[in-house]
């Protein structure tokens, strides 16, 4: 029922015969998955849109079997590994981090690897920043001490360890969630920092494993912005046409052409690349 409404919606929107087009029925049907999102009140874009792929990827996926002995694939999902799911959302969303954790004590190092859709990038100021400057934090090594420590199994016990995250698969299209909500002592707040983001060339190869290095390099295609506070805010969005190429500025009913120029915003908090 949800493929089908965003598969009308779809239609809908690209056939153009209307000014604009409003997702009611889409908006209904996945408020009935998700409760949450069937009230009137505030809620937040990036956790709206994280149910929105999860919701079309269980409506569209296939179950694989990986290339393995006949004798297995029957029992490939006790296995844990050898089947795995895949959809247009994997296809054109999902990517996978690397990880390589390093004890403090014996040196070794052990890899993990963690898929993702969206990347959640923290702000390092909170006047002006470059979305890089919020990419180098984001994939910075870290060290885990005390409650972090990891077990490592060389030692046999927990220790300190240094983790250092890089990009091993680059997904078709990656998403940056800007963590502008943030946890004080005294409660949550929004930095309202003005964060460059390039238009076209985004690298992401100084984040990347080698065999990415081909594949890192992104334009932007669409944002995400919000306006206001905590408790109460409006979303817009900017989407650049696929075949004019020409940059649009949704707000509710009014869809409007914008300059190259005015992409570049103060109030970004999603990043499609």
């Amino acid at each position: 029922e949800s493929a089908a409404a965003f598969g009308s919606l779809m239609c809908d929107m690209w056939r153009g015969g209307f000014a604009s087009v409003s997702p009611e029925v889409f908006y209904s049907v996945l408020g009935k998955q998700y409760p949450t999102f069937s009230k009137r009140t505030q809620e937040d874009a990036q956790e709206f849109l994280i149910c929105v792929l999860n919701e079309l990827h269980q409506a569209l996926k296939k179950v694989r079997a990986q290339p393995c002995k006949r004798r297995c694939i029957t029992n490939a999902k006790a296995s844990g590994g050898s089947v795995s799911e895949t959809s247009i959302i994997t296809q054109l969303f999902e990517g996978q981090l690397g990880y390589d954790i390093t004890c403090l004590k014996c040196k070794s190092t052990t890899n993990r690897t963690e898929s993702f859709t969206v990347l959640s990038l923290p702000i390092p100021s909170r006047s002006v920043c470059s979305l890089q400057d919020c990419l180098e934090c984001f994939f910075q090594q870290d060290t885990l001490t005390w409650n972090n420590q990891i077990y490592c199994s060389w030692c046999g016990t927990k220790q300190d360890a240094v983790v250092k995250a890089t990009i091993t698969k680059a997904p078709q299209i990656i998403i940056f969630h800007l963590k502008r909500f943030e946890w004080q002592d005294w409660g949550e707040r929004k930095l309202s920092t003005d964060i460059c983001y390039p238009l076209v060339n985004l690298d992401l190869s100084p984040y990347s494993s080698p065999v990415v290095y081909g594949n890192a390099r992104y334009s932007l295609c669409a944002v995400v912005n919000h306006s206001g506070f905590l408790n109460q805010g409006h979303y817009t969005a900017f989407c650049k046409h696929l075949i004019t190429k020409n940059w649009y500025s949704f707000d509710d009913v009014r869809i409007t052409e914008i300059p190259d120029s005015s992409v570049q915003t103060d109030t970004a908090y999603l990043l499609f690349y």
